[in-house]
């Protein structure tokens, strides 16, 4: 029950609930009492325009189109707004602590939002700025990607082991499956499929590049997560999406560290006490 009615309220804020019901079926509704300038007053309250107006550039960034029934609808939506806060008011509960705390809250993340929304706009991320991302990205992603089988253990023994009985010609899908740790890959007979090297931690990554198509490695190489035996099937050159393809991931990134490093530096900047 309480599910269904937050679910209920929180469409009926968001404007889906309401905005749908009204444009569909307006007639269906008693006419808003309107001053002669136009304004919308329920019970002496009038409704701001600029309450309209947010509304309706919301729904329009969501790619809803202004038509005149939108427009109708927008004010319908206020007015019930409206006609349930007041009775909420009348119910007092805007005193109770819970919906206060909710309501200060809500707040918070409107002026938060805000907030970052101006740092944005106040330090814009230039397409120059984008661009030499992208190249420090595809320098570091490197020529080539690789196709990889692994068997990773907890003992260099176990490793060395391996090692030897693949050199026999053991199969290594098999050895994988029955003695490897890595759950994403034993099942697949070790097989990592394609990739770059900067896909992997340094010293695997260092192993792979090291071998020739269909080599295996000769000496475990030991990472944080154990001791890997790997083998590299194949190599084959590296295509790295367009610029253009690739230019807004770049650029929400950018932002997300933007956002990240105005809150540090708040954070620095702020006296907190934790008792």
């Amino acid at each position: 029950m309480h599910s269904t009615l937050r679910t209920l309220a929180v469409a009926l804020v968001s404007g889906t609930l309401a905005i749908g019901a009204f444009a569909q079926d307006k007639a269906a509704e008693k006419p808003a009492k309107k001053s002669s300038a136009g304004k919308i007053v329920v019970n002496g309250v009038t409704i701001p325009q600029a309450r309209i107006d947010m509304m309706n550039k919301e729904l329009t960034a969501s790619g809803q189109p202004n038509t005149p029934e939108r427009q109708n609808a927008v004010k319908e939506e206020l007015i019930n707004r409206e006609v349930l806060v007041q009775a909420a008011q009348k119910r007092g509960l805007d005193k109770n602590p819970e919906v206060m705390a909710q309501m200060d809250m809500a707040r918070q993340a409107v002026l938060v939002r805000a907030l970052f929304e101006s740092e944005v706009k106040a330090h814009p991320i230039t397409d120059d700025d984008l661009k030499k991302q992208y190249e420090e990205f595809k320098k570091s992603m490197g020529e080539n990607e690789y196709k990889v089988r692994h068997i990773l253990v907890d003992k260099e023994d176990d490793a060395k082991a391996i090692i030897a009985e693949l050199g026999k010609g053991a199969d290594f899908a098999k050895i994988a499956k029955e003695k490897s740790k890595d759950p994403g890959s034993k099942e697949h007979g070790g097989d990592l499929d394609w990739g770059p090297a900067a896909r992997y931690v340094k010293p695997f990554a260092d192993a792979v590049m090291g071998l020739k198509k269909g080599e295996l490695t000769t000496t475990p190489v030991k990472t944080d997560f154990g001791y890997h035996v790997i083998r590299l099937d194949d190599v084959r050159p590296l295509k790295v999406p367009a610029f253009e393809e690739l230019k807004e991931q770049f650029r929400q990134r950018a932002q997300q560290q933007q956002i990240q490093k105005l809150v540090l530096d708040l954070r620095a900047k702020a006296k907190i006490d934790q008792r």
